[in-house]
């Protein structure tokens, strides 16, 4: 499942005209590029949640024979449902063996052939705290997801996920956050730490970041 149901508000005016899973870096659009590789990691399969403005995501990608794999939209009317109301709204589609989680508005060379095909609850990817989120989210011991009072590693938005993580959700709209500190508190989150290149494209000023990293002018 690919998350793009984002306003990208941080990304504006861009995402006014474009939704964030279309801003381009290095010649691909962010989801176009997460598409491919997954793709060339074996993946056939992908559900991409869309809602602010949807209807570009969609006519841009079709249904994903021309990257290799099929795609079903799990659609989020009105306001988006934040990241694990998407997942879970999107459950149906998604069957009932662990799936890959990434998020639209990362640009990254990990390779997705590397994740396990089998997750404890979930298996996270995560990266040393980047500057702009220097308090970190976990720590990570022996391939196993903590909380510490210091948390050197961030979530990459990258992860593989049981359904039953979402089942229980209570509200339509949930972010993932609070989910996944429920889930290492209870020692069910298992991790690796990424060495690849990675960008969180949350801003107007990271998404510049990004462009020169990746060779842009």
């Amino acid at each position: 499942m690919i998350l793009a149901a984002g306003r990208g508000e941080r990304l504006r005016p861009l995402t006014d005209s474009v939704p964030k899973p279309l801003v381009e870096i290095g010649g691909d659009t962010l989801i176009e590029r997460h598409l491919k590789a997954l793709a060339a990691a074996g993946i056939e399969e992908v559900v991409i949640n869309v809602s602010h403005l949807a209807e570009m995501i969609e006519t841009r990608l079709g249904d994903g024979s021309r990257y290799g794999v099929t795609i079903c939209y799990s659609h989020e009317p009105g306001e988006p449902l934040e990241t694990a109301g998407g997942i879970a709204r999107a459950l149906p589609l998604l069957g009932a063996n662990p799936f890959i989680v990434v998020n639209a508005d990362i640009w990254t060379d990990f390779d997705f052939a590397n994740l396990p095909t089998r997750a404890t609850a979930a298996h996270l990817v995560v990266t040393a705290n980047p500057p702009h989120n220097p308090g970190g989210d976990f720590d990570l011991i022996s391939g196993r997801l903590t909380r510490a009072s210091h948390n050197p590693y961030t979530y990459c938005g990258i992860g593989v996920f049981r359904p039953s993580v979402f089942e229980s959700l209570t509200t339509e709209r949930a972010p993932l956050g609070p989910v996944l500190f429920e889930l290492a508190d209870g020692a069910q989150l298992s991790g690796e730490c990424q060495t690849s290149r990675w960008f969180d494209i949350g801003t107007i000023e990271r998404l510049a970041l990004a462009q020169i990293a990746v060779g842009e002018s």
